[in-house]
């Protein structure tokens, strides 16, 4: 490895960084090498700096294992982790169904990211308010109050000041903020009626959660309604009506399947590719708040996207509630 006493020169006038491996290191790898000279920057970090081509080597770009020798020289221009990024402005396609100096309420597409996170820390609808709306810079998380999955689509409302934040917080905690869901479900679940389980961290799979034993279960109630009953060739399908009392994390699409009606294509859950959907039918569709300023009760409502209205054609309904 290079010796601790390795000359890094001063940043030259390209903000790269750069080092000269002194007569005393023994040849090795260059991220091996970049660990030591760098020490603060993970390795993976460095490595990913190697791969898109900000690190040189005696002028040339190089792979991850190429060996470095005494008397080369390194560059390395220092890249910004995506996670530092993260509240940065993106051109983000959403709709905006309503909006007052106080709150939006948004019909969030499918395949939309909420809220930056691991893998996926631009490009969210959160980089699209502080796109249309950069005074949501002032507000913690942009003004977001509550998250949908990135493959159920519909409405949810934002804060665009911290008084109304904690207003809609406070509707939450007490339960009185309105949240009705449709879903497509396997089986035949008639009448209506509720679950209530705690949800937690599924301990064998992190990405799913669950009603059975899991890490830090949280108390959960979904309330649901048969809305109509059909058929998709052989395969029974039943719409509902979904309300929230809690929030959790996948509640909805956790409390259906362990129900035995997981939702359409919900592969993660016991769901099925049926009527060619491609995601889990969910859709946010009524969102009901007291209005931080007035006090007044709102409603809104948001029609499914085309692809849950495409799924739902195809079956063919026999009953109604």
């Amino acid at each position: 490895m290079p010796d601790t006493d390795t000359e890094k020169d001063s940043v030259v006038s390209s903000d790269a960084l750069r080092f000269i491996l002194p007569i005393t290191a023994s040849p090795d790898r260059l991220d091996k090498t970049l660990a030591r000279l760098l020490p603060q920057h993970s390795r993976s970090r460095l490595q990913s700096w190697v791969e898109s081509g900000h690190v040189l080597v005696n002028g040339q770009a190089v792979k991850v294992k190429h060996t470095v020798y005494p008397g080369d020289t390194v560059l390395v221009w220092e890249q910004q982790a995506p996670e530092d990024m993260a509240f940065e402005p993106d051109d983000v396609d959403f709709e905006i169904v309503a909006q007052s100096d106080s709150w939006l309420v948004v019909n969030k597409p499918v395949g939309l990211v909420t809220h930056p996170g691991a893998g996926n820390w631009r490009g969210t609808l959160l980089n699209g308010l502080l796109f249309r709306f950069p005074n949501l810079r002032q507000v913690p998380r942009a003004g977001v109050v509550h998250r949908l999955d990135k493959d159920t689509s519909g409405l949810l409302v934002v804060a665009r000041t911290e008084v109304a934040q904690t207003h809609f917080v406070r509707q939450l905690q007490e339960r009185s903020m309105g949240r009705q869901y449709l879903a497509l479900v396997h089986g035949v679940l008639p009448g209506q009626g509720s679950v209530d389980e705690p949800i937690g961290r599924d301990l064998r799979v992190p990405v799913r959660m669950s009603t059975g034993p899991s890490v830090a279960p949280k108390h959960a109630v979904t309330h649901y309604q048969m809305l109509r009953q059909g058929y998709a060739g052989e395969e029974a399908v039943t719409e509902v009506a979904c309300r929230l009392e809690t929030g959790r994390t996948h509640q909805i699409r956790v409390h259906l399947s362990s129900i035995k009606h997981p939702l359409l294509a919900d592969t993660l859950y016991g769901g099925r590719v049926v009527a060619g959907a491609q995601r889990q039918m969910l859709h946010a569709h009524v969102l009901e708040f007291e209005d931080p300023d007035t006090g007044e009760r709102r409603s809104f409502s948001a029609e499914p996207p085309s692809d849950y209205q495409s799924v739902a054609e195809t079956i063919e309904w026999h009953t109604q509630s």
